[in-house]
């Protein structure tokens, strides 16, 4: 580790480790790496990626400063091969390029199967790019160079069951999520892998049961309970019990105290959205939501919270927030470098389906249908995982319900049914 002292190289254990069990101290054992020694190579790869996979466009500007600021100071030639590919990658992606950089990742572990940090980050690119194949494969690549009794081994199990799952290897999913959990019952990521299977099967009692058997482990403490709350509530609305929905929102989705983050406030949105949906009473908690997401003032950095923010405001009623949202990213595109990832993600998804969320919200639902059908088995291209994405399915069906396409409609639930007749 270039220019990383014994005492930095300790810190970004402890670093690393926080980032597998997305533990809060991942930031202070990160800072603690580059108070020890300013100009490690790792240490500064290690806080850029750190400001890259929250999907906040203000924290991505500031890691991009201070790493401009590192690439400056250290040459390149200074660095092993393996310290510039992570360079390389933390730099496309802080260009705008996430694309790009998870392949860099990808080229990367086939030389360094066991480089923990490579895959963790780029098992996220793949997240965030909605691409299944690689979630599974980048992970089931280099497992096998693992030694089972790698105090790391299971937590990169609990990647490979998300990646199983999110590329419709179900049960397969299942049994290797709950051998990570088996190893370590605060993996928050392999607890959420095994709660994608349960709900990809449509097996919402296992997931309540499962969830509430480990509530001590995953709930607090960690960066994903927001998210893993989320998935809780999704399965209770599956019962029918809308005020026990809205109780979890309120307790642990969104709240007076959440903090605004993005990832929190898509959840709340995609929450919300699926009881509008079905026509249920939220009362106050819409406009409360669209103000968190106004009060963000965001650029266009990444589609998939775009729509989010959107559904807050067409559920708030706020159209022509909506609208101007919409027109801004649209004026965004005409002078976009076109190497930029999120350029297709917002041209080709995020815009049109932004669009049909307003028509719906206007109950123009022909428009709604004719918006989001070409789209519905490209949705994954803007990134997330199948379980978050499912409320434009809805979407869809709900549209052509109200738009009186009933053969689509037909369709289009007999799709569901079949698949998954549990759901």
């Amino acid at each position: 580790m270039t220019y990383t002292d014994a005492e930095a190289v300790r810190h970004y254990e402890k670093a690393l480790d926080s980032l597998l069990f997305f533990r809060g101290e991942v930031a202070k054992e990160a800072g603690a790496v580059l108070d020890a020694s300013p100009r490690s190579a790792m240490g500064n790869v290690f806080r850029a990626y750190l400001g890259l996979l929250g999907t906040e466009e203000t924290d991505a500007a500031g890691a991009a400063a201070a790493f401009e600021a590192y690439r400056r100071d250290v040459p390149v030639a200074d660095l092993t091969p393996r310290e510039r590919m992570h360079v390389e990658a933390a730099s496309s992606w802080l260009d705008g390029d996430i694309h790009k950089a998870g392949s860099v990742l990808a080229e990367l572990v086939v030389a360094h199967p066991k480089d923990a940090l490579a895959l963790a980050v780029g098992h996220q690119i793949d997240f965030f790019t909605g691409n299944a194949t690689l979630l599974r494969d980048r992970i089931g690549g280099a497992l096998s160079a693992w030694d089972q009794d790698d105090p790391h081994y299971g937590l990169l199990q609990g990647m490979y069951a998300f990646g199983l799952e999110e590329a419709g290897h179900y049960t397969r999913a299942e049994h290797v999520g709950l051998q990570a959990v088996e190893r370590n019952a605060r993996d928050v990521w392999g607890v959420h892998a095994v709660v994608h299977a349960y709900e990809m099967q449509g097996r919402h009692e296992d997931g309540i049961r499962f969830l509430d058997a480990r509530r001590d482990d995953w709930s607090t403490g960690n960066y994903l309970n927001v998210h893993n709350w989320w998935h809780y509530a999704l399965y209770v609305l599956e019962t029918g019990h809308t005020d026990k929905v809205l109780a979890v929102y309120d307790a642990a989705v969104h709240h007076d105290d959440s903090g605004g983050a993005a990832m929190e406030l898509l959840d709340a949105a995609s929450l919300l959205w699926r009881l509008y949906l079905v026509g249920a009473d939220t009362g106050h908690r819409w406009p409360v939501l669209a103000d968190a997401w106004e009060r963000r003032h965001d650029g266009a950095y990444y589609a998939f919270n775009d729509v989010h923010a959107i559904m807050a405001y067409v559920g708030a009623d706020r159209i022509s927030d909506a609208e101007r949202l919409i027109r801004e990213r649209e004026a965004w595109l005409r002078d976009a470098d076109p190497g930029l990832s999120n350029v297709p993600m917002t041209a080709e998804i995020g815009l049109p389906v932004s669009r049909a969320l307003v028509a719906y919200g206007q109950r123009r639902h022909t428009d709604t249908v004719d918006l989001l059908l070409p789209l519905r088995r490209r949705f994954h291209t803007f990134g997330g995982s199948h379980a978050q994405r499912d409320a434009l399915q809805k979407t869809l069906v709900e549209a052509a319900l109200h738009a009186r396409r009933h053969d689509l409609a037909r369709t289009l639930l007999s799709e569901r049914i079949n698949l998954c007749p549990r759901r």
